[in-house]
C-alpha cells in the first residue's frame, strides 16, 4: 500500500491529498458559523441599515403608509397587480389535481390575497399561514392568512420562526407546509429581503420636517404683523395690556386702545422667496417616494409633458410585472404543496398565472365580419388564435346529413322582354374580364391563377388573403366576391364544355 494515496479499484489510485480536495469541493466553506461576524447568533437580526441605525422594528415602515405621499404610489402600485387577471395553467399536470387546484383558488378572495403577498415589496418579506381542511373529498388549504412581519424572525440557518409569547426569545420552529413565505430580492446575507420603503424612510422624514416649518413658516410671515406704539415711560402693565390687545385683534381684528397709542400695520417683504425654498423641498421629497414606489415620477409630477408621462408608465408596467412574478411564485409554492399531498413529490404541478386581457383589435374585427358576409368561412383554428379564445368557447358546426344523389331537375331558360339570347359563361367571364376596371383586371388576371391552381374553396380563401392581406378592407371584400363569382362563372364554363363535347 502507497503511504500517499490507496488504489480505490485495480486500476484507479487516489492519493490522500486529491481525496481531501474532493471533500473541501462538496462542502460548504464560508458559512455564518465560520464567519468572522460575530454578531451572529441564534438569531439573524433583519440587516435593514434604516432599522440598524434607528434601533427600530419593521413596524415603522407600517406607520409611513398612513401619509398620503407613501399610501397614495402604495395604492397604485398594488392595484395595477389587482387589476390583472389570473388563471391555472395545467401543462404536465394531471386533470385532477389542476381542476382542484382552479376550485380551491377560485374559493379565495383574491384581491386580499393579493394585496397581502405584495406587502412583500414593501416590507422585505411577508408570511401566510395555512388552514388546511377536507375540500369535495381532498384536503387543501381553506384559508390564506397574512401575518404581521414583526412576530417572526430567521435563525441561523435561514429558517423562519415565530416569536411566540412562550419562546419570545427562541422562537418556534414552524411545521412543514404550514407557511408560505413571500420575499422581494432574498440572499443568504439577508432571508429578510429588501423593503422599498427603506428607500422612502428618510425622504419621508424630512418632508414631515419641511411640512411642519412651512406650517410655521406660514403663520409666521403669512399674516401682516401689528405693531403698537405708546409713549416713552409708559408703564409695563399697560405695555402688557396693549400687546393682550393686539394678540386678540389678529383673532377678532377688533381692539379698544388709548387715545395716545396707535396701531401700524407692517407687510413682510421678499416672502416668496423663502417659501419657494420649503415647497422646493417638499416636491423633492415627494418626488423621491414616487421613484422609489413606482420607479419614476413622470406621471405624477404636472411639469412632465406627453411624451416622459408615456415613457415613465412603461417603467410602472415593469415594476408591475415584477410585482406579479413575485406572486405567481408564491400561490405555485401553494400549488406544488397540493400537488404533493395528492399526486406525490415527483408529480408535475399546475402553475398560476397573472396575464392583461387584451382589448380585442376593432378594426380586424370589423374586418372579419366583413370577409364572413363576403363567403369566407374561417377555421376554429383562426378565431382561437387571433381573439385567444380557450377550447370550448366555440360551438362545433352541425353535422351535415348526407342524402342519397338525386337527379337535378333541368334548369329552364329564362328570357327576357328584350328577347336577348342568354349569355354563355365563358362569354360572360372574358365580358367581365373587359368591363373591369384596370385594378378590376389585374385582379382577375392573378385570380385566374390561383382558381386554376386551387380547386379547394377553404385553400382557396387561405390564398387569396395571404396574395392580397394587404389590401384595405372595403377592396378585399370586393376582391374576394370578385374570386368567387370568377370561380363559379369557371365552373359553369367548364360544365358547359364538357355538356357540348358529350
Amino acid at each position: 500500500m502507497n503511504p500517499r494515496g490507496i488504489f480505490v479499484s485495480p486500476t484507479e489510485f487516489v492519493s490522500f491529498a486529491e481525496a481531501r480536495k474532493r471533500g473541501s469541493l462538496s462542502e460548504e466553506i464560508a458559512t455564518r458559523d465560520r464567519s468572522m461576524d460575530m454578531s451572529f447568533g441564534f438569531i439573524l437580526p433583519n440587516p435593514d441599515p434604516i432599522l440598524k441605525r434607528q434601533g427600530k422594528d419593521i413596524s415603522v415602515y407600517r406607520d409611513m403608509r398612513s401619509r398620503a405621499s407613501v399610501g397614495g404610489p402604495i395604492r397604485r402600485r398594488k392595484a395595477a397587480v389587482k387589476a390583472l387577471e389570473w388563471r391555472v395553467e395545467r401543462g404536465k399536470a394531471s386533470a385532477r389535481v389542476t381542476r382542484l387546484c382552479s376550485d380551491v383558488l377560485a374559493t379565495y378572495d383574491m384581491d386580499r390575497l393579493l394585496n397581502e403577498i405584495t406587502d412583500a415589496v414593501l416590507f422585505g418579506y411577508q408570511p401566510l399561514e395555512l388552514v388546511w381542511g377536507p375540500f369535495n373529498g381532498a384536503t387543501v388549504p381553506l384559508e390564506v392568512i397574512g401575518k404581521p412581519q414583526e412576530w417572526f424572525f430567521f435563525d441561523n440557518a435561514a429558517q423562519l420562526r415565530f416569536r411566540s409569547r412562550a419562546q419570545p426569545l427562541l422562537g418556534e420552529e414552524l411545521e412543514p407546509r404550514k407557511f408560505l413565505l413571500a420575499r422581494q430580492e432574498a440572499s443568504y446575507a439577508n432571508p429578510y429581503g429588501f423593503p422599498d420603503l427603506s428607500m422612502c424612510f428618510w425622504a419621508d422624514t424630512f418632508m414631515r420636517g419641511g411640512l411642519k416649518f412651512w406650517v410655521t413658516f406660514t403663520e409666521k410671515y403669512g399674516t401682516p404683523w401689528l405693531v403698537g406704539k405708546q409713549p416713552r415711560g409708559t408703564p409695563g402693565p399697560e405695555v402688557n395690556a396693549l400687546l393682550d390687545k393686539l394678540e386678540a385683534m389678529i383673532q377678532d381684528a377688533v381692539a379698544a386702545i388709548p387715545d395716545d397709542s396707535s396701531i401700524d400695520i407692517l407687510e413682510v417683504g421678499d416672502k416668496g422667496v423663502s417659501a419657494d425654498l420649503y415647497e422646493r423641498l417638499l416636491m423633492y421629497c415627494r418626488s423621491e417616494i414616487n421613484i422609489a414606489l413606482l420607479g419614476q415620477n413622470q406621471s405624477t409630477e404636472a411639469s412632465s409633458n406627453r411624451a416622459s408621462a408615456t415613457a415613465g408608465l412603461e417603467v410602472a408596467d415593469t415594476i408591475r410585472d415584477g410585482d406579479s412574478r413575485l406572486v405567481c411564485a408564491t400561490i405555485n409554492q401553494l400549488l406544488r404543496w397540493m400537488t404533493d399531498l395528492h399526486d406525490g413529490e415527483q408529480a408535475p404541478a399546475p402553475t398560476f398565472e397573472l396575464f392583461e386581457e387584451e382589448d380585442v383589435n376593432v378594426t380586424q374585427a370589423q374586418r372579419d365580419e366583413t370577409l364572413k358576409r363576403a363567403g369566407v368561412n374561417f377555421q376554429p383554428q383562426y378565431w382561437k388564435r387571433v381573439y385567444k379564445l380557450q377550447d370550448g368557447d366555440i360551438a362545433d358546426a352541425p353535422p351535415v346529413v348526407s342524402t342519397p344523389a338525386q337527379a337535378a331537375p333541368p334548369v329552364p331558360v329564362v328570357e327576357f322582354a328584350e328577347g336577348t339570347s342568354p349569355a354563355v359563361p365563358g362569354e360572360t367571364v372574358s365580358a367581365l374580364s373587359a368591363g373591369a376596371s384596370p385594378v378590376f383586371a389585374s385582379w382577375i388576371s392573378e385570380l385566374r391563377s390561383l382558381i386554376q391552381a386551387h380547386r379547394d374553396p377553404q385553400r382557396l380563401q387561405e390564398e387569396l388573403l395571404e396574395a392580397f392581406s394587404e389590401l384595405p378592407t372595403q377592396e378585399l371584400t370586393e376582391l374576394m366576391a370578385l374570386a368567387f363569382e370568377l370561380a363559379h362563372l369557371q365552373g359553369q364554363d367548364q360544365a358547359a364544355r364538357e355538356a357540348a363535347h358529350g
